[in-house]
């Protein structure tokens, strides 16, 4: 069976692995597993997002859409205590995962699966999301284009992409459907984006 990390129901052998990391300068450590994006290892990507995310100006809930096992989430629950974090993905593994990591860092946060914005209710001061490339230029695009609905005014939607997957057209993308697209940081190939909905 050809599966993926945004596969619902990942069939193959459940592998756990440990990892011991510090991020934004909290010491943190993850229950990974086999089926479940990146591992062995907390994805470059994700890790500059993390480090390079500010606070919205605007008071609200965070969402980490497509949470993995729930790195990027749960760095933002320890850095941000007042602010509610919901973390979601479609794959039932890394959501049990995510919701072990929650437990184990101490942090409070809404763990549940959906595909995409399909279970997602409320609005967002902002919404973080390393986007599953893999899955297609047609879901990427989707959470593109509903983050605008789940975000509060002057909400921000940040987002790593690397070049070569697409960050310019991304960005050209963005910029039809928010007021205002920065680029926040390029390192290695990768893009940080923010777009705010104004």
């Amino acid at each position: 069976m050809n599966e993926h990390y945004y596969s619902e129901h990942p069939h193959v052998e459940s592998n756990p692995h440990f990892l011991k990391t510090t991020l934004r300068s909290l010491d943190l450590i993850f229950t990974t597993d086999a089926g479940v994006f990146s591992k062995n290892a907390i994805d470059f990507g994700s890790k500059l997002l993390i480090e390079t995310f500010r606070e919205p100006a605007v008071p609200g809930d965070l969402l980490d859409m497509g949470c993995g096992y729930g790195p990027i989430g749960i760095t933002l629950a320890k850095s941000f205590p007042t602010r509610r974090v919901t973390m979601v993905d479609i794959n039932e593994r890394a959501v049990a995962l995510t919701e072990k990591n929650v437990k184990d860092n101490q942090v409070e946060a809404v763990v549940f699966q959906s595909s995409l914005f399909e279970r997602v209710s409320g609005d967002f001061a902002a919404i973080v999301t390393n986007p599953p490339i893999r899955a297609g230029k047609r879901v990427v695009q989707q959470i593109f284009t509903e983050a605008h609905q789940f975000l509060k005014s002057q909400g921000e939607l940040w987002i790593v992409i690397q070049k070569k997957q697409g960050a310019p057209s991304a960005l050209k993308m963005l910029q039809t459907l928010y007021g205002r697209v920065d680029v926040v940081a390029k390192k290695k190939g990768y893009y940080i984006l923010c777009a705010k909905k104004v």
